[in-house]
């Protein structure tokens, strides 16, 4: 079942079009990568989603009904730009934060106590958030964003800024986060956090989706029946029936290319055909990864 529906959704800004026909399903319970070079359209249907703004044509559905203000407090978002207070002390603005989502006073206090233990923030509660570095910053925002233990929850570039040490912290509850239920929409540049972390992904370039799909799905679309072999000694193989790179030199007199396999064609075939010849230290299949499939959909997708 999907959480969220986007059904022919068009949006425009005076002579600039947005989103065109988009049409995309976010099931429940997983991470779902929204992804796109700059200007592709991706923020605009963030903004749709969290009705910050409406569509000029379509809908979205959430849990299966029109989106509507009754959905808001079972969404946390995280927007790329942040925005907190920066005369506030952090303790009392979380529990502003949370009590316009619907918590109350008691239901605040208590969650943050876990939160804030848990981040290891226990002397932040009377600081401002001006004496905070950014990416302190950050881990507050990103608990005033989950704090309501929303349904759907928004991360816009959620690691920008931090550090390897507090960017596994936030990589750890977002895991958490989804073992508990909530269904994680993801907007990033960064395509190897997608291929860590991404269930299911869709690609928006030039305000149209060029695809979507379960991660490991699209990454099998995308493969091109290319195996890779590092090996040492004289490799001749039947060049009408395998298509060969240029040879790589490695250490020690080893050697690496990549083969083409003819459609049909079992690995178990070419492994036959080399074993007798050189001795293989490694082979396998060349997988596609996040950042080849990045480029070459929007490659392809033609200028307007």
């Amino acid at each position: 079942m999907n959480i969220i529906e986007v059904q022919h959704v068009t949006k425009d800004y005076a002579n600039h079009r947005a989103l065109d026909d988009v049409s995309i399903d976010i099931p429940k319970g997983c991470i779902f990568g929204l992804l796109g070079p700059n200007g592709a359209g991706k923020t605009s249907l963030i903004r749709i989603i969290n009705q910050i703004t409406g569509p000029d044509a379509g809908q979205i559905l959430f849990d299966g009904k029109p989106l509507n203000q009754s959905h808001i407090s079972r969404i946390g978002y995280l927007p790329e730009e942040r925005g907190l207070y920066k005369k506030m002390k952090v303790g009392e603005q979380l529990l502003y934060l949370a009590q316009l989502k619907g918590l109350s006073k008691s239901e605040a206090m208590d969650k943050l106590k876990i939160w804030f233990v848990k981040f290891d923030i226990k002397t932040w509660w009377d600081k401002t958030v001006s004496d905070l570095s950014k990416g302190m910053q950050q881990k507050v925002q990103f608990v005033s964003t989950v704090l309501h233990e929303p349904d759907l929850i928004i991360l816009d570039e959620p690691f920008s800024g931090f550090d390897p040490i507090n960017a596994n912290l936030i990589r750890d509850e977002i895991l958490e986060l989804k073992q508990k239920g909530s269904t994680i929409i993801f907007s990033t540049h960064r395509m190897e956090t997608v291929e860590e972390l991404c269930d299911n992904i869709a690609l928006i370039h030039r305000a149209k989706k060029v695809l979507d799909g379960p991660k490991q799905v699209i990454k099998d679309q995308f493969k091109t029946n290319t195996f890779f072999v590092e090996y040492k000694g004289n490799l001749i193989v039947n060049e009408s029936r395998y298509q060969l790179e240029p040879l790589k030199e490695l250490e020690n007199g080893f050697r690496r290319t990549n083969i083409h396999l003819p459609a049909g064609m079992s690995p178990n075939q070419l492994l036959s055909d080399m074993i007798n010849q050189v001795e293989i230290r490694s082979f396998g299949e060349n997988i596609p990864s996040m950042s080849d499939i990045f480029m070459r959909a929007v490659n392809e997708v033609p200028e307007a």
